[in-house]
């Protein structure tokens, strides 16, 4: 056990952060040291600052707002993988490089000299990219130069567009299980949230709740298509319900579409498609999901020129400017023939085909991925109290990481009986990790 410095209270550790963190933060205490006397200049005590030793520790600071928030579970996860050598099907990276054709464009981009600040909003090739991508798949014709805004990764877009358009005391209605970053970012932004759930086995929208809790006091929905963690896509119907409600209560809609390409069973629609829905909706999106280039974060915002105000104005005092190169590479990429796109969706089926099976074969009950490349999965029948137990016994004990689905729910309650997988990985890693659930994993 830890024992305070005499000359202090009792301090305790959060218990998110590893011990060996301390030891690289830079938290400092005077000690009084003397001196040999050698000229009467020359003073015999001397206050010296050094490094904190781990039973010398100040309490970790952080903003009210934040307080709630702890080390993502992505990064505790991940941790645990290298600690005990497991197959990480936790975290949503792929464990293979990108297209070639990608990574030659950023290489003669950085070589060619494009390697000092972009434009604030985007260099024109790929605002222009962005733009011919979006027509394709939606229809609408949209300006580079007013309604595009290039970002570092969707997370910023999707912080830049919640700190550029959301004030404090503002009501934004979320669909729960959702990424960890809304929350956290909505909370920096001061707003009130609302919280819809999507339950099991198909994560349908609850339209009935949806209509009561909307009203005249919502500024915002925010909505993830294909969605993470569960691997929903949103109907039609959903989605034209939620645009009627919109435009019913004067309600912008920010869609993050980062998985849009990775689409199995049905095909994506943006919202922003939707009749009367584009003047009122960011739609963000990424290259990395895509193109399997998470390490390099270029995303975007797409709006109508007075809502990118908003954005742009965020994005200016967060990174302003998003990797030069990358963004020259990015816009190649996006201009990629549709046949990139169907050899893609055709490696994460059979990807995801042998993840399901080997899913159901160990025992899980696996329920329904039209999209993404996750798939949630109900852990209750090897007998674990929750999902944090579950996936802290499969990583020590089997060598698999997954993710407890409780950190994405307002109500952690929600989520207990529920765990994430994923099949970005390659086919091979895929199998070591069903072999080793169905070697070490028994229900009981």
């Amino acid at each position: 056990m830890l024992r305070p410095h005499s000359s202090r209270p009792s301090l305790l550790l959060p218990h998110t952060l590893p011990l060996n963190l301390y030891k690289t933060v830079g938290l400092l205490r005077s000690r009084t040291i003397t001196y040999p006397a050698t000229t009467a200049a020359m003073s015999t005590v001397s206050t010296r600052k050094e490094a904190v030793s781990t039973q010398d520790l100040l309490p970790v600071q952080v903003a009210k707002r934040l307080e709630k928030f702890k080390t993502t579970i992505f990064t505790q996860m991940s941790m645990l993988a290298i600690k005990h050598g497991a197959i990480n099907l936790g975290q949503g990276f792929p464990n293979f490089d990108g297209p070639e054709f990608v990574k030659e464009a950023a290489i003669e981009a950085i070589k060619s000299g494009k390697n000092q600040y972009a434009r604030g909003y985007g260099v024109p090739d790929l605002n222009s990219a962005v733009v011919s991508r979006f027509q394709k798949d939606t229809g609408l014709v949209v300006d580079p130069e007013k309604e595009v805004t290039v970002t570092s990764g969707c997370t910023e877009a999707i912080a830049a567009t919640i700190l550029g358009l959301i004030n404090p005391g503002d009501e934004v209605i979320l669909f729960a299980p959702f990424y960890d970053s809304y929350e956290a970012t909505l909370s920096m932004a001061g707003a009130n949230v609302k919280c819809i759930t999507l339950r099991p086995p198909d994560f349908s929208v609850p339209l009935e709740e949806l209509k009561s809790t909307i009203s005249k006091n919502t500024r915002a929905i925010l909505i993830n298509t294909p969605h993470n963690p569960t691997g929903k896509m949103f109907t039609r119907e959903e989605l034209n319900t939620i645009a009627s409600l919109c435009i019913e209560n004067d309600v912008l809609v920010f869609t993050d579409e980062v998985y849009d390409k990775l689409s199995f069973e049905m095909d994506h629609i943006s919202m922003a498609s939707l009749p009367g829905m584009y003047d009122r909706t960011v739609t963000m999106n990424s290259l990395g999901k895509t193109f399997s280039l998470t390490g390099w974060k270029i995303g975007w915002a797409i709006a109508p020129p007075h809502l990118t105000w908003g954005v742009r104005q965020a994005h200016s005092f967060l990174t302003f400017a998003t990797s030069t190169p990358m963004q020259y590479a990015a816009a190649v990429a996006l201009r990629a023939p549709e046949s990139y796109y169907e050899e893609l969706r055709r490696d994460y089926s059979a990807k995801k085909a042998i993840l399901v099976e080997g899913l159901k074969a160990v025992g899980f009950k696996v329920y329904p991925s039209s999209g993404t490349y996750f798939v949630v999965v109900d852990h209750t029948p090897f007998g674990l109290e929750n999902d944090v137990a579950f996936c802290e016994y499969l990583i020590k004990e089997v060598g698999v990481v997954a993710i407890p689905t409780s950190v994405f729910y307002l109500n952690p309650e929600d989520g207990k009986n529920l765990v994430r997988f994923t099949f970005c990985k390659d086919e091979g890693t895929l199998r070591s990790a069903v072999e080793r659930m169905k070697e070490k994993l028994s229900r009981r």
